[in-house]
């Protein structure tokens, strides 16, 4: 069964349309607990949003899990996983946090409520949800 994602990004270390140039990425360097599990549940064809932080804070387009979790290479100590991901499409607008935390429906992703955690599961209403807004 298809799942729905996050992950966030600073524009100025890797910005979606960089990601768009090199078509795939690890999504590694995530030292995060809570994120890592999040990347370990990833399955191979599952979504994930592409969102902008620290600058611009806004979800900019959409990628898909092309790889599963494997061990990250840049992790020099513990047991941390990265995934590899392709990028999609663009949004056809950017969705800011803003219009995020405004949506009554949007109120309980990890986004809204922990602003913190870098890799964070959607339930599929609020994937579509975002998508909807973008259009607008």
């Amino acid at each position: 069964m298809k799942r729905f994602w996050m992950v966030k990004q600073e524009p100025t270390a890797y910005a979606w349309e960089q990601f768009v140039q090199d078509g795939r990425t690890n999504w590694t360097g995530v030292r995060n607990y809570q994120a890592r599990n999040n990347l370990r549940a990833m399955q191979k064809g599952d979504e994930v949003f592409y969102y902008h932080s620290v600058t611009g804070k806004e979800v900019v387009g959409v990628a898909v899990v092309s790889k599963p979790a494997f061990p990250d290479p840049t992790a020099t100590e513990g047991d941390w996983s990265c995934v590899e991901l392709q990028p999609k499409k663009a949004l056809s607008r950017p969705v800011s946090l803003a219009e995020i935390k405004a949506d009554a429906a949007l109120q309980n992703i990890l986004l809204v409520r922990n602003g913190r955690i870098s890799v964070l599961p959607l339930e599929k209403a609020e994937f579509e949800r975002i998508l909807e807004l973008s259009k607008n």
